[in-house]
């Protein structure tokens, strides 16, 4: 099951994503491509792949990544303070 996102979450990303756009989408790039290859390798085939701005493809993508991850690990955190 997937995480839940909040709404903290996702403002506390786009806010990092605002500051500078291409540099965030480039350091993805290379975060994804670290921990998840295949992951990455699938977002770039679908950004290549359509019509729509390969770009802006990629952006939400990995902004959709993000927010699950950071959602993964608060709910993780929120676990673990549960059992101590």
């Amino acid at each position: 099951m997937l995480p839940l996102i909040s709404e903290e979450i996702r403002e506390e990303i786009l806010a990092e994503i605002l500051q500078d756009v291409n540099n965030w989408r480039k350091q993805m790039i290379h975060y994804i491509k670290e921990e998840n290859p295949e992951v990455n390798a699938a977002i770039i085939d679908a950004a290549g792949k359509t019509d729509l701005d390969p770009k802006a493809v990629a952006l939400g993508a990995y902004f959709t990544y993000l927010m699950l991850e950071r959602a993964e690990k608060s709910e993780s955190g929120m676990i673990e303070k549960i059992f101590d």
